[in-house]
């Protein structure tokens, strides 16, 4: 295994930079949605009547005609035809974390023996996969393997490339027989229209015109980036994603000299190509630039209705991953790869618009006269403070256990942020006995350093890294989201707590009216039951700080450090109402979900108890022992010639240290195997992720420690795994 460690290493220096055109002589727009049936395309292959319909059934939700889904058929399959397409599949995202695809020809075989190239609309709407083989809960047992894909009209279709060939992927929804939804995408469309109705509801109070509110999301992804060879020569990452084993580099990131630095030319290539695939998928990509950990990268697009930027990320975390592969290289989204360097996530920027061109969110120049601003800001908070532990659960894995509060990442209690200007105008709402607030005038920062720097205008917050939810200027950023999640999963919550909220203001804004109450006084009054109800959750400070964890406990916070603690929430009866009451989960739907995320948490520690066994004894161990009967030689060699004791007793420390830690890593791996083979036997799936948390995971600590420090002490050469200066360094 070693010479695949030396062997990677010196094949660096014969990587050929794979040279890409850039964009030539074409600017992104004329290359963006080239591979989406987007409406420019639609109005081209479609009729007129079957454009509306889809694009009123993309808008509103309802069904596509049968007939008009014929019609709609035709037209995407002439696209596809066009682009070389061969094959079609419906793309969803079943609870495994991942994309699934099952492809089938256009090619057919009429009755005659003849052949043809069909794809009609029954083929478009729905599909037939194998429900029993995918995560259900119980929901499908092995025997009831009937499942089905039903398309999704809001998101358009695409083509993907992989290698030669071309597929077109319709964008569906995944349920069982019994119309129970198995994956992420169901949930979250029925989280936007229930949210979508609450909204319009309230907006109503302030602009009767408004008739649609959409929810908006733009995500960053956080990634790392390694050489392929260097990372196929670590077993652990190959299986696991992460380094199990690893002694922290002399140098890492405490230079700081990585963020935002000069992008590695490699990368640089493998980012204009993956970013031109992006493209021509319609992923609206913005930004790029180098993250804070060596070898950490980011990049982030055009905000976009949130079901599409889902669907945008999840696909784009495919296509990084395949692109990778033609320059050699290894992307890695998960949220803790190395140890002693920044984690990975993916902050989620929340917002609401209405389809008047408004931001809800956006306070303007004076927010404290823009009374719907107020109304949807301040029940956005009081959602989050009621229901906390629930965006706690969302954002709940064993990969992100790794990273939240680990002074990189908001810690595991739930906080909101809004800065000093807002919680001043939140004070004041709170307290103010005037029914109307006199305007804010404009606060001008002037820079006093050159004249010809103009005068900016201050930002009505500052930022807070430290806060898992933080209000930057005109959305919310939700910033403990792990890097590999589906960003669905804390979308679903989010937009179904603030439907529960925003329902609940309209019944006490209404109660109060009915009871004679100005319709602006009665949401002032409202509002400041609102905030005063919901101060707990708002914390302006360091979220990292050991006095802000005992001020969270004072105030009642929650702190549910691990996967199996804070996944409890979803089987409470409080969760299950809030769920069931807006129409997104079913009670049995909420309790499979719980089943499967504990069952994914207890296979994720299973696989790295595995690995991290496997490593100690099948590549640590033997290094240690082979240079350790080295030593040993060199010592009895010493002793043979007559030299004194005090002339090897480097060596002999070596050897006794060396014997410590070899029998520390043995012990703790039979001890570990053990606690894993008591964990397996217990049937609950709680029992059994609560044993793997604190009497299995433990063990991961205890044996990488003497792990490390074997590392520091075996000859260099005879060190059998890629080590962390090569893995970050070396490109």
């Amino acid at each position: 295994m070693s010479s695949l460690r030396f062997q990677a290493i010196q094949n660096l220096s014969e990587v050929e930079d794979k040279k890409i055109s850039g964009y030539g002589d074409k600017k992104i727009t004329a290359i963006f949605g080239s591979h989406v049936f987007s409406g420019r395309t639609m109005r081209e292959y479609l009729s007129d009547e079957a454009y509306k319909s889809l694009m009123t059934s993309a808008k509103t939700g309802s069904k596509v005609d049968r007939r008009m889904a014929d019609q709609v058929a035709a037209g995407m399959k002439a696209w596809a035809e066009k682009l070389n397409v061969t094959h079609f599949t419906h793309w969803f995202q079943p609870l495994t974390g991942t994309t699934a695809e099952k492809h089938d020809s256009f090619f057919t075989l009429k009755s005659d023996g003849s052949t043809i190239e069909l794809f009609d609309g029954d083929a478009l709407i729905q599909q037939e996969p194998d429900a029993s083989s995918f995560p259900s809960g119980g929901i499908r047992a092995t025997f009831e393997a009937r499942g089905y894909t039903a398309w999704d009209p809001s998101s358009p279709a695409f083509i993907i490339e992989s290698g030669s060939g071309k597929t077109l992927c319709i964008p569906t929804i995944f349920i069982a027989y019994n119309g129970e939804s198995l994956d992420y995408k169901a949930p979250l469309l029925k989280s936007i229209a229930s949210l979508d109705k609450a909204a319009v509801d309230v907006c109503h109070y302030f602009d009767k015109n408004v008739s649609k509110v959409t929810t908006t999301l733009g995500w960053e992804q956080e990634y790392f980036v390694i050489d392929e060879a260097l990372a196929n020569a670590r077993p652990d990452l190959v299986m696991c994603g992460r380094t199990l084993m690893g002694h922290a580099p002399a140098k890492g990131q405490q230079l700081e000299d990585h963020y935002f630095g000069s992008i590695p030319e490699r990368v640089y290539t493998f980012m204009q190509d993956y970013e031109q695939e992006a493209y021509k998928l319609g992923i609206p990509l913005r930004t790029r630039h180098n993250e804070v950990a060596p070898s950490q990268f980011e990049c982030a697009p055009i905000f976009e209705e949130c079901n599409i930027a889902v669907d945008h990320n999840t696909l784009l975390m495919d296509v990084m991953n395949k692109v990778a592969k033609r320059h050699k290289l290894k992307v890695l989204l998960h949220e803790k790869p190395f140890a002693g360097v920044n984690g990975s996530g993916k902050h989620n920027n929340w917002s609401m618009a209405t389809d008047t061109g408004v931001n809800l969110l956006s306070p303007g120049k004076t927010p404290r006269t823009n009374l719907m601003f107020l109304t949807f800001f301040v029940n956005t908070i009081k959602a989050v403070h009621d229901y906390a532990d629930l965006l706690r659960g969302a954002i709940a894995s064993a990969n992100n256990d790794h990273r939240l509060g680990a002074n990189e990442a908001p810690p595991a209690i739930i906080s909101v942020y809004i800065g000093k200007f807002l919680s001043d105008v939140l004070d004041e709402v709170e307290t103010r006995v005037k029914e109307k607030f006199s305007e804010q005038d404009e606060v001008i920062l002037k820079l006093d350093i050159h004249k010809q720097i103009p005068e900016l205008l201050m930002d009505n917050t500052d930022r807070n890294r430290t806060s898992p939810f933080a209000f930057t200027g005109n959305k919310f950023e939700f910033r403990a989201v792990g890097s590999s999640a589906n960003c669905a999963s804390p979308m679903i919550v989010l937009n179904t707590i603030m439907t529960e909220t925003l329902k609940q203001f309209k019944t006490d804004v209404d109660a109060l009216i009915e009871k004679g109450e100005k319709k602006e006084i009665a949401v002032l009054q409202v509002l400041r039951s609102f905030i005063s109800s919901s101060k707990n959750i708002r914390f302006e400070g360091d979220n990292y700080s050991e006095e802000w964890a005992e001020e969270a406990k004072r105030r009642g916070l929650n702190n549910f450090k691990t996967t199996p603690e804070a996944l409890d929430v979803f089987v409470t009866e409080k969760s299950k109402q809030v769920f069931y009451n807006n129409g997104i989960y079913s009670k049995r739907e909420l309790e499979a979900r719980h089943e499967i995320m504990l069952e994914e948490y207890i296979k994720k520690v299973q696989i790295e108890a595995r690995v991290i066994g496997y490593l100690a004894a099948n590549h640590i161990l033997p290094a240690a022992i082979g240079y350790q009967n080295t030593l040993i030689t060199n010592v009895k060699g010493l002793k043979e010639i007559g030299l004194d004791k005090k002339n090897y007793k480097t060596q002999l420390n070596m050897i006794e240290i060396m014997s410590d830690h070899i029998q520390n890593i043995n012990d703790n791996v039979e001890a570990m195997i053990e606690a894993r083979k008591t964990a397996n036997n217990i049937e609950d799936s709680h029992k059994r992720a609560l044993k793997y948390c604190h009497d299995v995971k433990p063990y991961f600590d205890k044996i990488r420690y003497h792990a490390d420090k074997l590392e520091l002490i075996v000859d260099d050469k005879l060190w059998p795994l890629p080590k962390y200066r090569e893995l970050l360094f070396m490109r």
